[in-house]
């Protein structure tokens, strides 16, 4: 891997990320494909269309359900979902501990039951590896836990001590897979994962830690799940400087436009949500003026696209009033253009930060943009 920051405007990074499927520029957003599949109908190539530069696959869903040593026996990910670019897949962790049925942790790892047939099945740090050395993706996320952001302090402590150790087994066993004949990936890259709630000081010091390990990249995880924004974004705030800046930093999970139009102002430029997708297919779609409820009776007769100007799939072609009807009718293809045109909006969102951050303007970009979303 090769990544080399193109311009700084403040805190707000550009770079180029060179990987064995590819070279991206940040900041970027992965498409969440969870199941290695955008839900509402998207494929691959309809990814390529509209700007995608890395795809988002997890662990634990391929794991418990169609299996990794099935993708594997396909060449893994890129071949098995036709996708010739990058791909992160997430550890599994966040999924075992908000997912996962009678789980219990300890220091090997973690006991559950699946939450899609109840069998049991156990996860460690050595397990996530190998399952993502199966699928083969482009990065791997380190096993974590993802304790909650208002757990107390001592219960955030021993989590946090405990991710450390499980991050140092992930570095070891990806180092020995990787060196291994019939792995897929032998470049497959590992990013750590920085966690302590909205605890300062624990924040402050795992990144430091981390750090010292000297990984491919660095991830802050466990927010975005029952803290404010303004907590979030202070948590960003005394953490980022602390993670090594010649690095990719990837904010897990987050989030909405202004989510992400703030964080790259904290210096991060690796994002992922599922809200574009998710909202898409329950008729949301974003706009520069604001989010649209297209099941609203007010877009019945509205012949115009959902936003004007928009290059998207849907807006090319089709009217609000249809893709109302679509919606209201529960036809496929209307859950579909609402989410290509959601990524689309995201994608090319991110195509605007990195311009604007490579011509020394990303704040009065960055408040030009929430101003007139939030006016409507």
């Amino acid at each position: 891997m090769k990544y080399e920051i193109k311009a700084l405007d403040k805190k707000a990074k550009s770079a180029t990320m060179e990987t064995v499927h590819g070279t991206v520029e940040t900041p970027l957003f992965m498409n969440v494909g969870t199941v290695a599949a955008i839900k509402g109908a998207v494929s691959t190539d309809d990814l390529k269309e509209i700007g995608c530069q890395v795809e988002l696959s997890n662990t634990y869903h391929l794991h418990v359900r169609t299996g990794d040593k099935l993708i594997k026996e396909f060449g893994g990910l890129h071949e098995f979902m036709h996708w010739d670019r990058p791909i992160l897949t997430d550890s599994g962790g966040f999924q075992v501990f908000s997912l996962a049925k009678l789980r219990k942790i300890k220091e090997e790892g973690v006991n559950f039951n699946s939450h899609i047939d109840g069998r049991k099945i156990f996860m460690g740090p050595e397990e996530s590896m190998q399952i993502q050395s199966n699928l083969g993706s482009t990065i791997a996320m380190a096993f974590d836990e993802c304790p909650p952001a208002l757990a107390e302090r001592k219960y955030i402590e021993a989590s946090v001590a405990r991710t450390t150790r499980w991050l140092q087994r992930c570095k070891t066993e990806m180092e020995r897979l990787n060196s291994l004949e019939d792995t897929i990936n032998k470049e497959q890259l590992l990013f750590a994962i920085n966690q302590g709630g909205i605890l300062d000081d624990i924040r402050i010091a795992h990144a430091k830690e981390i750090s010292e390990m000297d990984l491919d990249g660095y991830a802050i995880g466990g927010l975005a799940v029952g803290e404010s924004h303004e907590e979030m974004y202070h948590i960003l705030d005394v953490t980022v400087e602390h993670l090594p800046q010649n690095k990719p930093t990837y904010l897990m999970g987050v989030g909405t436009p202004i989510n992400i139009l703030e964080a790259v102002e904290r210096g991060v430029d690796f994002f992922d949500c599922v809200y574009p997708s998710r909202n898409g297919r329950h008729g949301h779609v974003y706009t520069n003026h604001g989010k649209l409820n297209l099941f609203n009776k007010k877009f019945e007769l509205d012949k115009r696209p959902i936003e004007e100007g928009c290059n998207c799939p849907a807006c090319r072609s089709y009217s609000r009033g249809y893709i109302r009807h679509l919606l209201k009718a529960n036809e496929m293809l209307g859950m579909r253009l609402c989410v290509l045109h959601n990524l689309y909006f995201y994608n090319t969102m991110m195509s605007e930060i990195r311009t604007a951050i490579r011509e020394g303007r990303y704040t009065e970009y960055k408040n030009n943009k929430i101003r007139t979303m939030l006016e409507g």
